[in-house]
């Protein structure tokens, strides 16, 4: 990482933004559209953070840092995207594999009548006081420990009752056997560009710096208005009172060139321990266009295996427990007394976004910023 060495402007920029992924840049669009003077910095090689694309040499897309499957409710960030991409439609569908068979991800109702029977009930009656129960509030105990217990214990690395109750709103018992990961969502699809050009577009005619460790170097940018940090937390305050914990994913590429089609979906989970540490299978070649698929000889394969990483750049999750969300609160209240800083985002706000909901927020930040008042203010929505 080389120190910062930037040509200054003829005057301090009014913000300076650390971080060009999504809340970066979206914050970073927005901020420029209205007349603000922006330089964003970013200690990778690239924009757009974990938004990020390459193509193989076979020609087949690979999303760098795990899938991204855009959808959304909101007709607003759907006109917002478009700006910067063409979208192809694309609904994700998820299988996880259960020994030698394929079965749907959300779990179909068709699949546990068919294991427990007509009258199935779920295991857990009451008010969930941790993950495990919530997951069985859902279902039974058989179909909990198939499809979820093993897949959260090896993405987290700890026991399920270990982990917050709320972690189980991200999955349902789909009773109509809908394969579609997101139904709901009116707009869905991948860039036809990609992802990198997308993140590349929405930056287009704002000053971006690559490759500048800001903590390193922080005392060398002055903004008239604010700096917006888009990093950890905790690292903004050098791991003063404890660090966070994180997981991310190691991740294994394959090219299989005599090889047309690997597996049948696009995402295949593995749920269980049996099947090895890693918890997904990806085949690129399934998430693009029918036409471009034709176009490329063999596939290519990622498996993603969940590890604690040391390095801000391979964090990805949040971990999902009290002691964490206790340590987050104690460092956002020390942000909230910080002058012109504002520290936001997934890694700021020490919480997973999807992506509309990561652009969401920052139009909502950009909002409160140029209506004026306190930090508190700004991320916390009491102006």
């Amino acid at each position: 990482m080389r120190r910062a060495s930037i040509t200054p402007f003829r005057r301090a920029p009014e913000y300076l933004i650390v971080g060009s992924g999504l809340t970066g840049a979206v914050l970073a669009r927005k901020l420029q559209d209205a007349g603000r003077s922006v330089l964003v910095i970013d200690r990778r090689s690239h924009v757009g953070g974990n938004v990020f694309d390459h193509v193989h040499e076979s020609g087949i897309r690979v999303h760098t840092y795990g899938p991204h499957y855009f959808r959304t409710k909101s007709d607003e960030i759907w006109r917002f995207v478009n700006r910067f991409a063409t979208f192809y439609r694309y609904e994700a569908c998820v299988q996880s594999k259960v020994g030698s068979d394929y079965e749907n991800w959300p779990i179909a109702g068709s699949y546990i009548r068919r294991k427990i029977g007509e009258t199935w009930q779920p295991e857990f009656r009451g008010q969930p006081t941790n993950f495990e129960e919530a997951a069985l509030s859902l279902m039974p105990r058989a179909i909990y420990e198939t499809f979820i217990k093993e897949y959260n214990e090896k993405q987290w690395g700890v026991p399920a009752d270990q982990l917050q109750a709320e972690l189980c709103r991200r999955f349902d018992v789909r009773l109509d056997d809908d394969p579609r990961l997101m139904p709901q969502h009116p707009h869905q699809g991948i860039p036809v560009e990609g992802y990198a050009v997308m993140m590349q577009r929405m930056l287009a005619d704002v000053r971006v710096e690559l490759n500048i460790d800001y903590l390193a170097d922080r005392a060398l940018f002055k903004p008239t208005v604010m700096t917006i940090f888009t990093g950890p937390i905790d690292a903004f305050f050098d791991y003063s009172m404890g660090r966070l914990h994180y997981r991310g994913q190691q991740r294994e590429t394959m090219y299989l060139a005599d090889v047309d089609r690997y597996q049948p979906a696009a995402q295949v989970n593995e749920p269980l321990h049996a099947g090895g540490p890693h918890i997904r299978t990806l085949e690129w070649k399934q998430m693009m266009q029918p036409h471009e698929q034709q176009q490329v000889r063999g596939t290519v394969i990622t498996r993603e295996t969940p590890f604690s990483p040391q390095r801000a750049d391979e964090y990805e999750y949040p971990f999902p427990d009290d002691a964490n969300r206790a340590l987050y609160r104690r460092y956002r209240e020390a942000a909230d007394q910080l002058e012109n800083v504002l520290i936001c985002g997934r890694l700021g706000e020490y919480k997973y976004f999807d992506m509309d909901h990561a652009i969401a927020r920052a139009m909502t930040l950009s909002q409160r910023l140029m209506a004026g008042g306190t930090v508190r203010e700004i991320v916390r929505g009491a102006a």
